[in-house]
């Protein structure tokens, strides 16, 4: 392989902002903050938003944000425009 080429793959700690959860794992990432793992090394953190221990399909507690179906919210929206069906006045 080439010098310099390919980014340095190592040991790094993903931080779980949502949750309490931390992984080890190995990654390309490059980042500035440092973290003390359970085996008494320092490995470079990177902080995620999310992960299978926040996600709600993992989690298994889904969050409804939405109460109207897509159907109905798409019917709303264009009953009185331009893709509504006209009726015919009876001649």
């Amino acid at each position: 392989m080439k010098k310099n080429t390919h980014p340095a793959y190592r040991p790094v700690v993903f931080q779980d902002n949502a949750s309490d959860f931390a992984i080890l794992t190995r990654s390309t990432i490059s980042t500035k903050e440092t973290v003390k793992w359970e085996d008494g090394n320092t490995y470079p953190m990177a902080k995620v938003e999310i992960s299978s221990a926040s996600h709600p399909f993992y989690t298994g507690t889904m969050r409804v944000l939405d109460t109207e179906g897509r159907v109905e919210k798409f019917q709303k929206k264009y009953k009185s425009g331009l893709y509504s069906k006209k009726k015919k006045k009876p001649s």
